[in-house]
């Protein structure tokens, strides 16, 4: 059995994308986050120790999200799973969806988005 946390849609504002415009003027990005791990431990003990702390998740993504610019949105996700990982040891595998509701597409659509699942090594 596989337990999950997930932070669902954070929105940041950031700057990334290829057009001149959107690291000048910037837009609103939505940034989902599944981590996989077994949550046994902290429910039976009903301990915070052996959890992970949705706040430093929280925290890390928007870090990444408005510290560095990405072209793309790929990046910003790979950068954001590799960060978990590296940071979260009790997290086995991630998943980011990255959404960009106001992508620079000459057609009228809800939102653009990626999203990347990374296991631990």
């Amino acid at each position: 059995m596989t337990d999950r946390v997930t932070l669902s849609r954070l929105a940041v504002y950031a700057r990334h994308g290829v057009l001149p415009e959107e690291a000048t003027l910037g837009q609103r990005f939505y940034i989902t986050l599944t981590c996989e791990l077994d949550l046994r431990p902290a429910g039976a003990a009903d301990d915070y120790n052996q959890a992970v702390c949705y706040g430093a998740l929280a925290d890390l993504v928007v870090g990444i999200a408005t510290q560095r610019r990405f072209k793309i949105i790929e990046g910003l996700a790979e950068a954001i799973a590799s960060a978990v990982l590296a940071g979260h040891p009790r997290v086995g595998s991630v998943t980011v969806k990255v959404e960009k509701p106001e992508a620079p597409v000459q057609h009228i659509l809800d939102t653009v988005a990626v999203e990347i699942e990374r296991h631990r090594g």
